[in-house]
């Protein structure tokens, strides 16, 4: 079984055996169609398919696999999701393959591998956010997702933007006082936060490295400071909305109707498996409260294991498949 997650930072492609083995893996960067086109994606894809199935010993050339299981980040709309499914099934590399939004890896990887049906809601908070749900008869729901245009609010794409953005207003006095104002220009070496500004808007740093002021941000927010906690604040409401929205729309709220089984909220991406305290605090405080039978877990695999898990559930792989499969995790960082 060959499992893929494709995503905009990094790509992990895995070849898995029906017993849940790790065969082979390759890593790769940036394979988002909306990023860098469906060419660029076919190419960067097969370049780490190739890799992983040499990496298993396998000959090169012809089908590597019985079934593919690729979430890819870019699968955004029904429509888009149908055209990569058509894409996958193209390229050969297995008999059959089934694509979907990155988002639903994150969702396995966090649930159960014993119980059936599997259900719950998941939320990916990396670079940006987005937020699916399966109801236990198999009902889904999931946001556009398309940042800013979509309604969309957070991930490290926002908070570090929005780190600067507080910390050039304490420098020029706009704004409150706030540590931000000597941990920004600090992070990247840099005397005034003036030098980040102006070191962005010539192009000496990448737009793309103010994701790296997340760090930054929860540990100015651990100091106390009230600028960061209340973008960490706000960053918890927008996980907490997406979740309860998803949970209304799926009868998840309805005690009676689940016959009090508890909710999966499984939490992903790199700002969810920081575990800052604060951050998943107040993520929970809310989530518990608005879903009493909420059961908050941090995915502990990283997202190409959930694609792998959704590949092995197709393939009707016994559960001692998905435990050793978890057991090697490790391998597939």
């Amino acid at each position: 079984m060959l499992a893929i997650d494709g995503g905009n930072s990094k790509t992990d492609v895995a070849l898995i055996g029906a017993d849940g083995a790790i065969l082979g893996v390759a890593r790769g960067g940036n394979s988002n169609h909306q990023g860098i086109g469906i060419d660029g994606m076919v190419t960067v894809l097969s370049g780490l398919v190739r890799s992983a199935a040499a990496a298993a010993g396998l000959p090169a050339g012809g089908p590597v696999a019985q079934h593919t299981s690729a979430c890819l980040a870019g699968a955004d709309l029904p429509a888009e999701e149908a055209d990569l499914n058509r894409l996958v099934a193209s390229l050969g590399w297995s008999q059959t393959s089934h694509v979907q939004n990155d988002t639903f890896a994150v969702l396995r990887a966090g649930l159960d591998d014993g119980a059936s049906p599997r259900w719950g809601i998941g939320v990916v908070c990396g670079a940006g956010i987005n937020c699916v749900g399966v109801a236990p008869d198999g009902r889904t729901t999931r946001f556009l997702s398309l940042g800013q245009l979509s309604g969309d609010w957070g991930g490290g794409g926002e908070l570090g933007p929005q780190a600067l953005w507080w910390a050039v207003r304490a420098e020029d006095g706009r704004g409150p006082t706030t540590g931000l104002r000597r941990a920004v220009p600090a992070h990247f070496c840099l005397e005034r936060v003036e030098d980040v500004v102006t070191g962005v808007y010539l192009g000496k740093i990448p737009h793309q490295d103010l994701r790296g002021l997340v760090p930054v941000l929860f540990a100015v927010a651990a100091a106390g400071d009230q600028v960061a906690r209340d973008l960490l604040t706000r960053q918890a409401e927008e996980i907490f909305l997406m979740v309860e929205v998803a949970a209304r729309r799926l009868g998840l709220t309805d005690r009676k109707a689940l016959d009090g089984q508890p909710v999966p909220v499984v939490l992903g991406g790199s700002l969810m498996t920081a575990r800052d305290p604060l951050l998943t605090g107040a993520i929970t405080d809310r989530v518990t409260a608005s879903i009493p039978d909420a059961q908050i877990r941090i995915v502990s695999v990283p997202p190409v294991a959930g694609a792998a898990l959704l590949g092995l559930d197709h393939v009707g792989a016994p559960p001692s498949a998905a435990a050793r499969l978890r057991d090697g995790a490790s391998l597939l960082t």
